[in-house]
């Protein structure tokens, strides 16, 4: 599979690599589509074609879409507009229906994103790796996600709105993840510079040493994703590196991890959901924090300075 997208739906993409790769065990690749079309593509013949947009007219997916030759099995597209360029210029389409999103950052449409990324991998391992239990767990694993959020909506927005006073006179964030939670900080960062103007990056945390390590202090604060999965005890490495380095730490951890108390580590704990579409779930508190601190720093939240809900050209 090559999925090509642009902005947000471009980490939707990244998180769906890691859910098609592990559970139908098809190789995937994803590339930003203003880079795509502007290279000389080496396909993989009889490979599935995914572009992702939410209007289903930004500018460079559709150019990447329109410069494919017949070497492709087929074009998918994943969007939430019907009746757009992007679906009628595909083979097969997929529509989110997450209806209306009138705010410029995408937050509803990314989710939705997701979750049609979740069924078509669904799909997939039915086709490649059958296996009836393993997909009646995971599906009850989605099934179970809305009252998860709602509940988040309820118990932890206080916390949340608390964390994000710790933003409101900074320049600078870090966000970490790793694995599928990796494209969430990702788009946790865009969010933050997208709505509250400050600068945001996000790194995979096994990337630490490798440079980022270098900007931590304790004017740096730096936002941790940390469900408990396969790869927490790595995740819990390096978040001590970042306080040995006197950094500050927001962490949104699954409430059975056992984080100590320290003053330099803020934590908003958060239920148990199933590792496997974590990522869906912490997307939200990352929503919520650059919300917040949008809303203290008095910025636009819907209408952002310099941006447009629609890319339609270059």
């Amino acid at each position: 599979m090559q999925i090509v997208a642009c902005g947000t739906s471009y980490f939707a993409g990244c998180v769906a690599r890691y859910w098609i790769e592990q559970l139908a065990g098809l190789p995937c690749q994803v590339e930003i589509a203003s880079e795509f079309r502007y290279r000389d593509v080496a396909p993989v013949k009889n490979a599935l074609f995914v572009s992702i947009s939410q209007s289903g007219e930004t500018a460079d997916t559709l150019a990447a879409l329109r410069s494919l030759g017949d070497e492709w099995a087929g074009k998918l597209a994943i969007c939430n507009v019907p009746g757009s360029s992007l679906t009628r210029e595909s083979d097969l389409v997929l529509m989110t229906q997450a209806g209306p999103e009138i705010g410029v950052a995408s937050t509803k449409a990314f989710t939705s994103q997701l979750i049609a990324l979740s069924w078509l991998a669904l799909a997939l391992k039915r086709i490649h790796r059958p296996d009836m239990q393993a997909e009646i767990e995971l599906v009850k694993g989605l099934q179970a996600l809305p009252k998860q959020v709602d509940d988040l909506l309820t118990s932890q927005v206080a916390a949340i709105e608390k964390m994000a006073e710790a933003f409101a006179d900074r320049h600078n964030a870090l966000f970490l993840g790793r694995g599928p939670n990796f494209p969430i900080a990702m788009e946790g960062a865009l969010k933050l510079k997208e709505i509250s103007y400050i600068h945001a990056e996000a790194y995979a945390a096994g990337e630490l040493k490798h440079g980022p390590l270098a900007l931590v202090d304790e004017e740096m604060p730096v936002v941790v994703v940390a469900p408990n999965d396969d790869m927490v005890e790595k995740l819990l490495s390096n978040l001590e590196e970042v306080k040995a380095r006197g950094g500050r730490l927001y962490v949104f951890a699954d409430e059975s991890l056992n984080l100590p108390e320290d003053p330099a580590v803020q934590v908003v704990r958060l239920p148990a959901v199933p590792a496997q579409w974590s990522a869906i779930y912490y997307t939200v508190p990352l929503q919520l924090l650059s919300y917040y601190v949008a809303l203290l720093k008095g910025t636009d939240v819907d209408q952002p300075r310099n941006l447009a809900k629609s890319v339609t050209v270059e």
